[in-house]
This record gives structure tokens, sequence and C-alpha cells, in this order.
């Protein structure tokens, strides 16, 4: 069982940077790839950024290519998402996420946190 604790969301200004942590509980952390994925209200939930176990690959999709930028610390148990460049449409819920695989794929990952808010103003 891991337990995922989002932090760092805010209120933002267009432009603006933000880092979101996600501190996870247990001694397996390491075992585990991790993703954010964000959801805007009235809209699906939607990828944002995956790592492998190691930290060694990373993917995200094109709408925050060049502008996030996912790591983690397994010695701290902590993945993080560097945000640069931040837009209105940024704008979500934001959700970190475990799972045994690398993948973009919501259905892939087993265990979330309750998400932290972002909210960029122009």
């Amino acid at each position: 069982q891991v337990q995922l604790v989002e932090s760092g969301g805010g209120l933002v200004q267009a432009a603006g940077s933000l880092r979101l942590s996600c501190a996870a509980s247990g001694r397996t952390f390491s075992t585990y790839a991790m993703g954010w994925f964000r959801q805007a209200p009235g809209k699906e939930r939607e990828f944002v950024a995956t790592i492998t176990r190691d930290g060694s690959n990373t993917a995200y999709p094109d709408s925050v290519k060049g502008r996030f930028t996912i790591s983690r610390d397994n010695a701290k148990n902590t993945v993080y998402l560097q945000m640069n460049s931040l837009k209105p449409e940024d704008t979500a819920l934001y959700y970190c996420a475990a799972g045994r695989y690398f993948s973009r794929r919501q259905n892939e990952y087993d265990y979330w946190g309750q998400g932290t808010q972002v909210t960029v103003f122009s």
C-alpha cells in the first residue's frame, strides 16, 4: 500500500512557475513508476507527466512538453513537477499517482493522491 500526498499548488500569474511535490509513504517508493495527471472543471482527467522507477526516463504530452519537468528523489520518497511558463489553461486539480509501469494511461496506476489545486490567472 502506498499513500500519496501532493503539495505546492496555488495561485500564480500566467508565465509564472510552481513546483508541485508528492510525498509517498512506505519503503517501496523506488519500485513504482510515478505519474502526474490533472483535471480541469468540466473536463476529463488527463496525463501530464510520467517517470520511470529510477528516474532515467520521462514522458509528457505535447501540451506541457518543454514547460513541465518531472523528477524524483527516491531517498526522500518524493516526486516533483516543475511547471514553468504557466498558462491559464493549465488551471486544474493536479494528482500524482504510483503504478507498476511507466505509462501515460490512468488505468495503469494503482495509487492516487487527493490532488493539489493550481490556478493560473492572466
